[in-house]
């Protein structure tokens, strides 16, 4: 499965990489809500997920979902949100904003993993009942 990681800090890109390539996770990376919708619009093919930092500089993860959930070719897409914030509110907002799954950091390997095939499987079963397709030509 190809994944997208957003995030601005290095370290945590390469945390994620490190941590989620032995599960079978092929990685892409973009370090900025920006650079990741560059990235989208870019490739023929879309990520099965995207695993999406909330506090970035410029444009921020909210703003990065919304921007994902506007465009057809990629509204269907699994997002998982994974951030510091971790209060309710700001739970009831990534959830409110459409996010498939929320995990706070420092998070749990497996909780990830497990949050991401969580996401993909929503997103299937939404297809499955006359929800949008992640199929960009559909």
């Amino acid at each position: 499965m190809n994944i997208l990681v957003v995030d601005d800090a290095d370290d945590i890109r390469l945390l994620l990489r490190y941590a989620l390539t032995p599960f079978g996770f092929s990685i892409s990376e973009a370090a900025s809500g920006v650079e990741a919708l560059s990235f989208l619009e870019a490739r023929p093919a879309l990520p099965d997920a995207v695993v999406l930092d909330i506090q970035m500089p410029m444009m921020d993860g909210l703003q990065t979902l919304r921007a994902i959930r506007g465009s057809r070719r990629t509204s269907a897409l699994p997002v998982v949100l994974c951030s510091v914030k971790s209060r309710d509110v700001d739970l009831e907002e990534g959830w409110r904003v459409g996010c498939d799954g929320y995990v706070t950091k420092p998070f749990d390997v497996e909780q990830l993993v497990d949050e991401i095939h969580a996401a993909i499987d929503r997103r299937r079963r939404l297809q499955g009942n006359g929800g949008p397709s992640l199929d960009p030509s559909r």
